[in-house]
């Protein structure tokens, strides 16, 4: 069975950092494109970063450049996501997405909470 586990979110202060990890077990997945939203329960996830398999092109929203740097380790089947100077409004559920082509993946997600 395929299954995206993220880990490493929690509560930080204001400007604070934390790395959010993916790994991903039940296939290989490399040739993935792999990202990470975020969102509320019930509600519309909003693309942080994603990183494409074939080219390495990432792409970030403009809210996370320059202090969110998304990268992958095939080799561990893992993706990551550290988070510099983490603002109040980065408070969110924190989402894994592996796709390719019609096939998608979600992690469950993992909480970040920064305090102000």
């Amino acid at each position: 069975q395929v299954q995206l586990v993220e880990s490493g979110g929690g509560l930080v202060q204001t400007g604070g950092s934390l790395r959010l990890s993916c790994a991903a077990s039940g296939r290989t997945f490399s040739g993935y494109n792999m990202g990470w939203y975020r969102g509320a329960p019930g509600k519309v996830r909003e693309v942080v970063a994603h990183i494409r398999w074939s080219e390495g092109y990432i792409y970030y929203a403009d809210s996370v450049k320059g202090r969110f740097t998304i990268s992958r380790d095939d080799a561990k089947n893992t993706v990551y996501l550290q988070m510099n100077s983490l603002k109040p409004e980065d408070t969110a559920i924190y989402y894994c997405n592996a796709v390719r082509g019609v096939i998608e993946y979600w992690g469950h997600g993992t909480q970040v909470t920064v305090s102000s």
